[in-house]
């Protein structure tokens, strides 16, 4: 007779897959709360006491931690060795294993969770059983996934065994299932210690979605989330209308989002190749949309936007004149989201803002043969701890436009310029490979629209004083910058002779 050993935490549909077991000539060895639940569902159980010859000790933490539980699992049929010392001392091989394991991730969720509770959630009995049999997986059978009780249970019908391919596949997932855990217990106690910097990194992600292809038609593209998934994220947005969301509508997506973040007042961010064609604010929200659009009506078309209220009725009149890939919000009126609606491919996304504030997770990037991890730029800044350096001084107005503007070349690609007044961008430069460019796309996208509220922002230093001097050249009354060059006095002189007023706030946000 086969002998399955069953050991889980979540008990979801274990009766009907352990009864398929028992149906199909295989005695079952449990332990604790499995055995509990099986016995009362009828299911004939073994303890593993009777196994091991030995009681659970330590408050469970000790059951399965066992020559006869690992000889069983670990002796190779096809080895006689093997198999006569599993005879002379008495161990039953084991062919199939069902476990999975203490619940870490659910507790560590927890708001309240102890060190205390998240220590008793480790489980060390499940992975070594789990290894154990999935080192073995040409003879043994290891279950680690609900989903995969249908398929286990239907070749053990047909072939009264599963196949050598269905145990490789189900190994090597089990490898994969007790590596993510050890690695969010790893995370977890290295973040309790602040350290920044542990000798191996150990990261892991949950498979969300495969995408139709990358950024290009011939890449192929996955889609991986956290397994503490963050609230404030695309990923966990809902979904309300349209089509599946490609590679590139994330990455735009969720630029647009990190942007939208840093404003209060009611705000319209218009995001297009992961850079802000237009941002606007205002009293209210269709106000801002019309600023925004105001900004870049030919670069919108085909953006993305991200509002920060929910969207009415009025705005998504607006909104749905133009063609938009993406529109996320907090929420959408019940009228509003009937007009928008009506276009079948633009997607409606939900985020919760609520959550904009909770603490983020580093970002990751590859680079050929590894990755670069930094902290998220979530920067809060006060223009009352700005330097002003020249001999005009900003008004309070100028200083939270400067502010405005410095929060919207925060979030586009470097070498970056945002031209701006109290109301929205006039005009945005991004991913020149020198300053002065940048600003000149910027001026010229600015146009007619600068005047005496027209303030600049550079998200980091001015190598020369060139650029001071072209904005003073076309009109630019305040400039906002980190400061930093060997060669600021240069740009303070140029400033002090265009009478502009300059301030450095001794931060820059290059974005990469």
């Amino acid at each position: 007779m086969k002998r399955a050993l069953v050991s889980v935490s979540d008990k979801t549909n274990l009766v009907p897959f352990v009864k398929g077991l028992s149906e199909n000539g295989f005695e079952i060895v449990s332990t604790g709360g499995t055995k509990k639940t099986l016995d009362e569902a009828g299911i004939k159980t073994i303890s593993i006491e009777e196994v091991t010859h030995f009681p659970e000790i330590l408050d469970g933490r000790v059951k399965t931690l066992n020559p006869y539980v690992h000889g069983g699992l670990l002796a190779r049929r096809d080895v006689a060795e093997h198999m006569d010392t599993l005879h002379e001392l008495n161990i039953t091989p084991i062919d199939l294993v069902c476990v999975n394991l203490y619940p870490f991730k659910e507790t560590i969720e927890k708001p309240d969770v102890t060190l205390a509770d998240a220590i008793e959630n480790i489980d060390i009995g499940g992975p070594s059983m789990v290894r154990s049999a999935a080192k073995n997986y040409r003879d043994v059978t290891i279950v680690t996934d609900i989903n995969d009780y249908e398929t286990v249970l239907n070749e053990i019908k047909a072939h009264g065994n599963t196949t050598l391919e269905t145990r490789t596949m189900l190994g090597a997932k089990a490898f994969r299932t007790t590596a993510a855990y050890d690695a969010l217990i790893s995370q977890y106690l290295t973040k309790r210690l602040d350290l920044e910097d542990p000798e191996k990194l150990t990261l892991t992600y949950d498979l969300k979605d495969t995408m139709r292809y990358g950024e290009n038609s011939h890449q192929k593209a996955w889609l991986y989330e956290d397994p503490i998934p963050k609230k404030f994220s695309i990923l966990e947005a809902e979904q309300l209308h349209g089509k599946k969301l490609s590679y590139n509508n994330i990455k735009d997506a969720d630029e647009a989002l990190r942007s939208v973040r840093e404003f209060d007042e009611p705000t319209v961010v218009a995001m297009k190749h992961m850079n802000p064609c237009g941002i606007g604010r205002g009293e209210t929200l269709e106000q801002a949309w019309d600023r925004a659009y105001a900004a870049d009506p030919v670069s919108i078309f085909g953006g993305v936007i991200a509002l920060n209220r929910p969207v009415d009725l009025a705005t998504a009149e607006k909104m749905r004149k133009i063609f938009l890939e993406i529109i996320i919000a907090p929420d959408f009126d019940e009228d509003a989201y009937a007009v928008l609606a009506k276009k079948k491919n633009i997607r409606l996304l939900k985020v919760d803002f609520s959550a904009k504030d909770e603490p983020t997770r580093h970002e990751v990037v590859s680079v050929m043969g590894g990755v670069l991890m930094q902290e998220q730029d979530t920067l809060k800044e006060d223009w009352h701890d700005w330097e002003c350096v020249t001999d005009v001084k900003p008004t309070e107005e100028q200083l939270k436009t400067m502010m405005f503007a410095w929060k919207a070349v925060k979030h586009t690609k470097s070498n970056a310029i945002v031209v701006a007044n109290d109301e929205r961008t006039l005009g945005v430069g991004s991913g020149q490979p020198n300053r002065i460019d940048s600003l000149k796309i910027a001026v010229k996208h600015a146009g007619d629209a600068i005047d005496d509220r027209t303030v600049m922002a550079s998200d980091a230093f001015f190598p020369f004083d060139d650029c001071v001097k072209f904005a003073g050249e076309h009109g630019i009354k305040a400039i906002v910058q980190p400061g930093g060059s060997v060669r600021d006095q240069e740009s303070i002189d140029m400033a002090n002779e265009m009478g502009i007023a300059m301030v450095m706030t001794g931060v820059r946000h290059f974005r990469h």
